[in-house]
């Protein structure tokens, strides 16, 4: 059997798992092609490949996402006027993802402390977003900057789709595997937030590779401290040294930020 065959059988096999069946198909064939090279049979590759989706994604979501729910608070939220009680719906939806959940309790801080470095922003691209766009509210940004977010699961884009129409936002979400296809958008600032370990689970190099590609002066790539288990095992200084060393041969301005949950370089490209 060709091999295109067999990548073939293996994206189909995944998408029939409903876990996975909302995945961007280029994703799955990115990485199933990658497991197939490794002279597995068709059924390791799939299961290794289900793995590797995990890993990258699905194990930040504390539970199944209840978009339909989460979309009828919004336009509740929205309708009544009350820009506190539409915070709070927006927080308490960022709580079913990992990687929202964590910076939570520190939103105003994050963001103040990423924007004071910047000049005006109109434009940001926001990569492996997963919930985040939903965090705009607290983010100091005109209603008229430009929001592009992409990530791998095509029903959490068109619920942020959904989002961006509810709150009015221009620009839009899409699916898209950003190693491989990094988006056109340029942009004044791009959110690379706890992303590159989760890419690099893919291919090594391809942390570098999304940071060189984004059309952007500016970048706030974040790496997080804690483990999904919430354990630290020095991760701040692991990350920090992995960062160092992928900057290495870079002439980038970087600029340092420390939060208790997160650790935040502000690079000017």
């Amino acid at each position: 059997m060709s091999n295109e065959k067999l990548l073939g059988q293996l994206v189909k096999a995944v998408l029939k798992s409903p876990k996975y069946r909302n995945v961007c198909e280029d994703l799955i064939r990115n990485i199933g092609e990658r497991e197939l090279s490794k002279q597995r049979k068709l059924k390791t590759a799939v299961k290794a490949t289900k793995n590797k989706l995990h890993q990258i994604g699905g194990a930040y979501f504390l539970k199944k996402p209840e978009y339909g729910a989460w979309l009828e608070k919004l336009r509740e939220a929205e309708k009544s006027g009350n820009e506190k009680l539409f915070r709070t719906v927006c927080a308490e939806i960022m709580s079913h993802h990992y990687s929202t959940r964590e910076r939570l309790n520190i939103l105003d801080e994050f963001y103040l402390g990423i924007f004071s470095f910047l000049p005006l922003v109109n434009s940001i691209v926001d990569v492996a977003c997963g919930l985040h766009p939903l965090a705009i509210s607290w983010m100091p940004i005109s209603r008229r900057v430009k929001y592009y977010a992409y990530d791998v699961y095509k029903d959490m884009i068109d619920f942020l789709n959904e989002f961006m129409a509810i709150r009015n936002v221009q620009g839009c979400a899409e699916a898209r595997d950003i190693v491989q296809h990094p988006p056109e958008a340029k942009a004044d600032l791009a959110f690379v937030l706890n992303t590159i370990p989760c890419l690099e689970q893919i291919e090594k190099s391809a942390g570098m590779k999304v940071l060189e590609s984004i059309n952007s002066k500016f970048l706030a790539v974040s790496f997080p401290v804690k483990t999904l288990g919430g354990r630290e095992k020095d991760m701040r200084k692991h990350y920090e040294a992995t960062f160092n060393k992928l900057m290495l041969q870079k002439d980038w301005k970087i600029q340092r930020l420390e939060f208790s949950s997160e650790l935040v370089f502000l690079v000017t490209k």
